[in-house]
């Protein structure tokens, strides 16, 4: 197959690119004998060839044949997958004027030195400049790509530039142009230069040995459509071999002229730089265009390469899907189309709401397609959220769908617990950290697990609250108070290497500790799986990188700067999944061949993506210098779709909303629209399978659920009652009864904020200690907040304001001459009616006629004159009942004076610490509220009795919050089923 001129190709969307491809090679290089062995396939990427091998497979399996010799396969990398050049061109390397490649995580470690020496102290630290480094390898790559050379930095064009740019675009030049340099002189000194300075020079000695020396074989180069000078030559030479060939994926043949000189003048040779202000370079075929002028070839020259009655697409679409694309002056012919030049036939669009229910709907279409045999389906998104939702729903019909592109290494669980020791390292043991790291499933899998875990929750248990102090030290007293003294001993021994100070140490060694420790925790089970050998090759290489580098890293920066190097490897699953059904990215999905392509995420932001600028170099330096910009992107995702579009059946989706809140539709699925028309529209969206998304998990209709009102037996109500249940009790008895006869009781959080028990713990425990002479409120508060093992933070935010309303205490108690502590935290009981009443008075005092105070310390705002007046907080008056009935022991005398002593802010702008006030639930003199003196005891007795009839000795029931108006806890809410039947309650309901 040769002939004059360049032998270059095209493949409709509609035909599928890798089987027309096939279908196409078989009749033209076939020999008897040899079948496809001697001819040379280059494909873009490792990926392509796996496809192209299962389209030769289809192809000997539809032709009937026995088996077929296939040829032999080459990658050629590209900068979007960042491919070595392969096994055709290795001997072209062996040469002494084509350096080895330098190692792509040396050059991260190394560029992070380089900009760290040349910007001294205003140099980013940490993960901040190892992402700068990585930022400014990418950049270098896309220059090296375009073959443009360090000195062209600091050339005519860019330096006109310098003088509009601001002064942060002038530094980042001068930092990369120097760290560039300072780079590639170490890279020559060490005999080595960069992996795309590598393949362009493969590709220009593989370009002049095949003009030297034509081969004796063919050579085809299929799906190749990176732009970069070095490889279009490369193709332009193979193009002219006898037998050889280029094979485009997508090229629009049918394109009008004045349409196809819209684009712009994509890197011809008369053009001032190739990416000129005005170039639709957001186009799907811009890149295209860009490749055919580097190779010197018109778009004229280019010939269809299937033959007729290849391929199953409608070719009626290829019209409408070429205008859906069509650039801006060329989309006004769309007012005088007609109707059948719209019609995207076998293409069905649907909307739904969010991106749960546009994953369900996608999973039916999948689930219904594979009913029909050997119907292939695609799922093409580059949202990887939305395609692990795909496969999750798919498994409620146990069909298992591969996602090949993949899940981060940071997102699988090796890699997840290399992070977490990362984080318990730089956290220093913190309460989240550690028990994520003990809880993993990877640590202690297998036998012994579940005694393990069983300690690990027990933990858990007893962290919730506060963050303690940091370190495992503290930690002890908390496992000795679990009981888990032997246990934590083992998780000691293996977390101790971790608890490091502050300073930097050398990057190597802190991923030798990690690795040491998950080992000690995970065993074997750590690297055994697919995820575990992509966690062992990082590892290996990162640590042999960074010792040969000497990369220093504090270690709080480690966990970062981890979690940005594991989110670039990519793992992917292993063979196993449905045969039917794959779940691509858009690399993923270029060259592949489905019946039914469903294009998921058509959302702006997604696909595409949003075009990013440059960190490194300004858009007008790197326009000047002739590099693609963040717009280039969007060329390549519309092509993208555009193939897809070209599939038997496709549907188009997307949700009109995410996370977080209204998404923007996607401009192809705008255009679409648009093109279609409102007429046209309403056949194209498929209603019917969002409506059974949104039917698949309803059940039937659930009566609301009735006002909580449980009877608990008459033996299981005679609960010992506290003055505080009391209250409790009064105010909603559904909360009462789920506390004290349910013996639920409400976990705080791990490393939680200081909760009013908490606060109300410590400042009860200082005051005690306060009265009994045992020091000073400084000692006292010092003291207690290290026997809690509070942690320094917590210390130092909240020290302060209570020692200022503890000083208020103090000043207080001097003030008042007229009376005396005679007692504080004093415990007490009565038996009232057969039940057994207790209570703690924080404080009680005797006034100077004898009589006696009750004081209650609050943290907070304390009850008001409403809630004591309705029986919903009568503490003071339940205490004060005690004290009279001589529930306190030898304290006599009658209770007269009852007050709350709040340590809150003051309201009095005059108050001396700022923190502290009294209120009283008495109505004295000038004062609007409260219950009258000689009422107060009797009013609380009135309230017991009522409560011990109703619900202790009666058979009232526990009716959820029978008091709307009372203060309470919101803690049984979600039990209770609240927000239920509340909004019901006026209507009498419940």
């Amino acid at each position: 197959m040769s002939g004059p001129g360049p032998q270059i190709y095209s493949i409709a969307a509609h035909r599928g690119f890798a089987d027309a491809l096939v279908a196409g090679l078989v009749p033209r290089y076939h020999e008897d004998g040899l079948g496809l062995a001697r001819l040379t396939l280059i494909l873009p990427s490792s990926r392509a060839a796996r496809t192209m091998s299962e389209a030769f497979i289809r192809h000997a399996g539809e032709a009937g044949s026995a088996g077929m010799l296939m040829p032999r396969m080459a990658m050629v990398g590209d900068l979007d997958l960042d491919e070595t050049l392969g096994p055709l061109f290795d001997r072209l390397g062996s040469a002494d004027d084509i350096p080895p490649a330098a190692d792509p995580t040396r050059r991260w470690l190394r560029l992070a030195e380089l900009i760290s020496q040349f910007r001294g102290k205003d140099a980013p630290r940490g993960g901040a400049l190892l992402r700068l480094a990585f930022e400014t390898g990418q950049v270098m790559d896309r220059l090296l790509a375009e073959e443009i050379a360090p000195e062209d930095l600091m050339g005519e064009g860019v330096l006109d530039l310098v003088g509009d740019l601001s002064g942060h675009w002038v530094e980042n030049l001068r930092l990369f142009a120097s760290v560039q340099r300072l780079w590639l002189d170490e890279l020559q000194q060490r005999g080595e230069v960069d992996a795309a300075t590598r393949r362009n020079m493969l590709f220009r000695r593989a370009a002049q040995e095949l003009q030297a020396s034509p081969p004796a074989t063919p050579i085809v180069a299929a799906g190749v459509t990176s732009a970069a000078p070095a490889l279009a030559h490369l193709l332009r030479v193979i193009s002219e071999l006898p037998g050889g060939a280029v094979v485009l994926p997508d090229l629009d043949l049918t394109m009008d002229h004045a349409v196809w000189d819209e684009l712009g003048s994509a890197g011809a040779p008369d053009a001032q730089t190739p990416f000129e202000r005005g170039d639709a370079v957001s186009h799907p075929q811009y890149h295209l265009k860009l490749l055919l002028n580097r190779m010197g070839v018109a778009r004229g020259e280019v010939q269809p390469w299937h033959r007729a009655g290849l391929g199953k697409g409608p070719p009626e679409r290829s019209h409408a899907i070429s205008s859906l694309f069509l650039p801006p002056e060329a989309s006004k012919s769309w007012v005088d189309l007609p109707a059948e030049k719209r019609r995207l036939a076998g293409v069905r669009l649907i909307e739904t709401a969010h991106p749960e229910e546009e994953a369900q709907a996608i999973a039916l279409l999948v689930r219904e397609a594979l009913l029909e045999p050997e119907k292939r389906v695609a799922v093409v998104t580059p949202d990887r959220g939305l395609a692990g939702r795909v496969v999750q729903h798919l498994r409620r019909w146990h069909i298992e769908a591969d996602d090949t592109a993949g899940r981060p290494l940071a997102q699988t669980p090796a890699g997840r617990v290399m992070l977490q020791l990362a984080d318990v390292m730089a956290q220093e043991a913190a309460p989240v950290e550690l028990v994520s790291l003990l809880e993993h499933p990877l640590v202690r899998r297998g036998e012994g697990r579940e005694d393990w875990l069983h300690a690990a929750r027990q933990l858990e248990l007893h962290l919730r609250g506060p963050r303690p102090a940091p370190g495992l030290e503290p930690l002890r007293h908390i496992a000795q108070a679990a009981e888990l003294t032997s246990w934590w001993d083992e998780v000691e021994t293996i977390l101790t290497p971790l608890m490091l100070d502050d300073a930097p140490r050398p990057l190597a060694d802190l991923i030798d500790l990690l690795a040491t420790a998950g080992e000690a925790l995970c065993g074997e089970e750590l690297w055994s799986r697919e995820d575990g050998r992509a966690l062992a090759r990082f590892v290996e290489a990162l640590r042999l990188h960074a010792r040969d580098v000497g990369t220093m890293l504090e270690p709080e920066d480690l966990p970062a700067a981890l979690r940005d190097a594991m989110d670039r490897e990519a793992v992917r699953p292993p063979y196993g999944g449905h045969p039917r059904i794959a779940i691509y990215g858009l690399l993923e999905s270029r060259m592949t061949r489905a019946d039914l392509v469903i294009c998921a995420g058509l959302n702006e932001g997604t696909w595409p993506a949003t075009p990013s600028n440059d960190a490194v170099l300004a858009p007008p330096v790197l326009r000047a210098l002739g590099v693609p910009g963040a717009d280039f992107r969007i060329g390549l995702a519309a092509h993208d779709l555009a193939s897809a579009l070209g599939a038997p059946e496709v549907v188009l989706s997307r949700a009109m909303r995410d996370a977080g809140g209204p998404v923007i539709a996607s401009r192809f699925w705008l255009r679409a629209c648009a093109l279609l028309g409102e007429s046209l529209l309403k056949e194209y969206l498929n209603r019917g399978t969002v409506e059974m998304a949104r039917a698949i998990d309803k059940g039937e209709a659930v009566a609301p659920h009735p006002r909580p009102q449980p009877r608990p037996s008459a033996q299981q109500r005679r609960e010992r009652l506290s003055v505080t249940a009391i209250d409790r009790l009064r105010s909603d008895p559904y909360q009462f009864y789920a506390s004290h006869i349910l013996s639920l009781k409400e976990l705080d959080l791990l490393d939680a904020e200081p909760s009013p028990a908490w606060q109300g713990t410590l400042a009860h425990l200082i005051l005690h200690d306060w009265h009994e002479g045992k020091g000073s409120m400084e000692e006292l508060a010092k003291h207690h907040l290290q026997e809690m093992n509070a942690h320094p933070l917590m210390r130092a935010l909240w020290r302060p304001r209570l020692m200022k309303a503890l000083e208020w205490v103090d000043l207080r108690r001097d003030a008042d001459l007229d009376r005396e502590t005679i007692a504080s935290e004093q415990k007490g009981k009565m038996t009232l009616r057969g039940v057994t009443i207790t209570g703690t008075a924080d404080r009680i005092d005797r006034m100077a006629d004898g009589s006696l105070a009750i004081v209650d310390y609050k943290t907070g705002a304390p009850p008001s004159s409403r809630e004591v007046e309705g029986g919903y907080a009568m503490q003071l008056g339940t205490l004060g009942l005690m004290t009279r009935a001589g529930a306190f022991g030898s304290l006599a005398g009658e209770p007269r004076v009852f007050e709350y002593w709040s340590l809150a802010k003051a309201k009095d702008a005059d108050h001396p610490t700022g923190f502290g006030y009294v209120t009283t639930p008495i109505k004295l003199p000038g004062k609007r509220s409260g219950i009258a003196p000689d009422d107060f005891l009797p009013s609380a007795e009135k309230f017991l009795h009522d409560a011990l009839d109703k619900w202790i000795l009666g058979d009232e029931p526990f009716t959820a919050r029978l008091n709307p108006d009372a203060r309470v806890y919101n803690s049984y809410d979600h039990l209770m089923r609240l927000d239920e039947w509340i909004g019901r309650l006026e209507g009498g309901d419940g």
